[in-house]
């Protein structure tokens, strides 16, 4: 994957969209409502700190990946989810308004997270060789990737709710329309080596994340959250915010390797299908049940 205009330049904007699409939709009662849903936010973002980092480093062990696609998908599954989560929440009839908290939650947290994961699997798959890493001075980038466009979002909205409403599904197009037309771009330009893309990391991506969706489901099951609440989990900790990581790893500040977003870039393709066909298994299973927060 050669870096581009559409990667470097387009890319980081797609994000900076994404995230102040977040922001439009956020107020300060959507953290604090981590207090209420106690359980389920500690759950869901337990799996998302602790568990998925271990099942992603014991798929990489399985398939024997090469250290520069190995720490590309640790990347991965450090980063939160994106907004893409709330949709597929949506259409499963999960607990929406808790997705939304957890995005936030997780989006914040990961600017701590994601670097520590990120310069462990540097300083274990690489031995040092290049792996400058997220130095500290650089975590205020991925603050500025991440949380600058949310805040600028949860302002607006503050300042100024019914703007804030009539620009939050625009922006949630464009979003999605900057995205997809970046993928569209960079899987053009890329298109000798897409096969060989699939093939190095695609099988692993699926397997994380149909294993991450699982957990984020099964395990919030396991112990008593409310099923809503447990479909809102498991499209969490089961969609990551790709784009995100491939900004992380494109960024000539940051990780500066194009084999490191790789794995986010396949992933961010496959995992359309899983995701899809759980939120329509969901959302038949629930046809005949109470709301999705009962």
């Amino acid at each position: 994957m050669n870096s581009s205009t559409a990667t470097t330049v387009f890319l980081p904007i797609a994000l900076g969209v994404i995230m102040l699409g977040l922001g439009l939709s956020l107020t300060v009662a959507d953290f604090t409502r981590v207090v209420r849903y106690p359980r389920a936010a500690a759950v869901a973002l337990g799996c998302q700190i602790l568990v998925l980092p271990a099942v992603c480093l014991g798929l990489v062990l399985l398939f024997d990946l090469e250290p520069t696609l190995a720490v590309g998908m640790m990347l991965l599954a450090a980063s939160p989810g994106g907004t893409t989560a709330n949709l597929f929440s949506h259409l499963a009839r999960g607990d929406v308004a808790l997705n939304i908290t957890l995005t936030a939650v997780n989006s914040v947290l990961a600017v701590v997270t994601l670097p520590i994961v990120v310069n462990l699997s540097l300083a274990g798959f690489l031995d040092g060789d290049d792996a400058i890493g997220l130095q500290p001075d650089k975590l205020l980038q991925v603050f500025a990737i991440v949380l600058v466009p949310v805040g600028i979002g949860m302002l607006l909205r503050h300042r100024s709710p019914a703007l804030a409403e009539r620009l939050n599904r625009p922006v949630r197009i464009a979003s999605v329309v900057v995205l997809v037309s970046v993928i569209a771009v960079a899987v053009y330009q890329e298109r000798d080596n897409v096969l060989d893309y699939l093939r190095s990391v695609g099988l692993v991506a699926l397997l994380l994340c149909l294993i991450s969706l699982a957990i984020g489901y099964y395990v919030p099951r396991a112990v008593r959250v409310p099923r809503g609440q447990a479909v809102a989990s498991a499209f969490e900790i089961g969609l990551h915010n790709s784009t995100l990581a491939i900004t992380i790893a494109l960024s000539p500040a940051l990780l500066d390797s194009t084999e490191m977003a790789i794995p986010a870039a396949v992933y961010g393709i496959l995992m359309f299908f899983p995701a899809g066909v759980l939120a329509y298994v969901l959302s038949r299973r629930s046809g005949d049940r109470a709301p999705a927060g009962a």
